[in-house]
């Protein structure tokens, strides 16, 4: 049974900087992706960052590029996302998120877009980050 679990999120000003982290069990898939989201009240869920299992490629949302990095740590089997220069705006519940899968069938293959939390298979439960002005 896979479980995520997440932690680190919390009250901070903004500038500040918080590490989350999802420690993965029973999770054994060398492919696919793990990725960060994030919803706030009122909106949509959103892709923050993804990383491909193995920790070669990285995909990061427009929102937080230069200031977000997504690392995963294989012997723990922790994923990890380093949050600096915190905004107001960057206050959500963030959600751990796993797929074993590359691609998709949507009645043809189509790759499996890694900032699209409509194709997850595995999720953390959350943790709240709140980032005050």
């Amino acid at each position: 049974q896979v479980q995520l679990v997440e932690s680190g999120g919390g009250s901070v000003q903004a500038g500040g900087s918080l590490r989350l982290s999802c420690a993965a069990s029973g999770y054994l898939y060398s492919s696919g992706y793990l990725a960060w989201f994030r919803q706030a009240p009122g909106k949509t869920r959103e892709g923050v960052a993804a990383i491909l299992t193995g920790g070669v490629n990285t995909y990061y949302a427009d929102s937080v590029k230069g200031r977000f990095t997504i690392s995963q740590d294989n012997a723990n089997e922790t994923l990890y996302l380093q949050m600096n220069s915190l905004k107001p705006e960057d206050t959500a519940m963030y959600y751990c998120a796993a797929d074993p899968r590359t691609r998709e069938w949507v009645g043809t293959w189509r790759p499996l877009d890694p900032l699209s939390g409509t194709s997850f298979r595995y999720w953390g439960q959350g943790t709240q980050v709140t980032v005050s002005s």
